[in-house]
């Protein structure tokens, strides 16, 4: 008995060009180029949230300096001083009181200095 492919090749394709939708030129509509779009769309995707999370440390860390340096101290020594103290404040709460209250992350840095 011959057995023939026509209605999971249509599925496989059809789920592919669905995943490529808004893709430019012929990766939308090409059947081997949307192939390879998706796949590394796929891969580009897993190793940028990867990415993701140093890039938001390292502007953590920028915000911090930023505001710490008016106020007398490197951005090293503050983190350095803040573990000798024992405040468990990490870099991300730390950034936000340093950019969306001003007060309060200067009263963190008084209690450390």
């Amino acid at each position: 008995m011959r057995i023939k492919k026509g209605v999971h090749a249509l599925k496989r394709r059809r789920n592919l060009l669905k995943a490529a939708k808004g893709y430019r030129h012929g990766r939308s509509t090409k059947e081997r180029a949307a192939k390879v779009a998706v796949t590394k769309a796929l891969a580009y995707a897993r190793a940028h949230r990867r990415d993701k999370k140093s890039d938001f440390r390292r502007l953590w860390n920028i915000k911090i300096g930023a505001t710490v340096k008016p106020l007398g101290l490197s951005y090293s020594k503050f983190i350095h001083v803040l573990d000798k103290k024992g405040v468990r404040l990490d870099r991300k709460i730390l950034a936000g009181l340093a950019e969306h209250q001003p007060q309060v992350f200067k009263r963190v840095v008084e209690f450390v200095k």
